[in-house]
């Protein structure tokens, strides 16, 4: 699983010109479920998610994480994380999950998120979605699950 978590003064979902869904200070997740991804993978990127120290505390040092700051996740999937440009112009999709196996595995990153009590919203699964947002420093940050294992 890869996601990109960007850290956000505000951030949205809109389909088809209508806004969908708003988070004000927290984290934007843009996830892809990538081909045989499982529930631990699930669980690692919602931890990371969770734990991100990515917030400045008093002293203006990257010490605090969305749960501390009683900040908001956003969660949007984007199969084309799991792009491979390698070769040619066009990147290849195969390394991306099915939406069979994906929907289950994002539903799952949603329940530990709430679960924590942080404000949650997400985007919509398999929709043409437009995603705005206000990246505060920028802060951004890539995480793989794969790359823990």
């Amino acid at each position: 699983m890869r996601a990109v978590i960007q850290r956000v003064d505000t951030a949205s979902v809109s389909i088809d010109n209508v806004e969908k869904t708003r988070i004000e200070k927290g984290l934007l997740a843009l996830i892809a479920v990538m081909e045989g991804d499982t529930i631990e993978d699930a669980d690692y990127i919602a931890t990371k998610i969770l734990g991100l120290r990515v917030f400045p505390d008093s002293e203006d040092k990257m010490n605090l994480s969305v749960y501390d700051i009683a900040g908001s996740v956003l969660v949007v999937s984007q199969f084309t994380l799991a792009g491979d440009a390698r070769k040619g112009k066009r990147p290849s999709f195969s390394d991306s999950a099915s939406p069979e196996d994906a929907l289950p595995l994002l539903e799952e990153i949603e329940k530990r998120i709430t679960k924590a009590s942080v404000g949650f919203a997400r985007g919509e699964f398999g929709s043409h979605m437009k995603v705005s947002l206000v990246n505060d420093g920028p802060v951004t940050i890539l995480l793989d699950s794969r790359k823990n294992f």
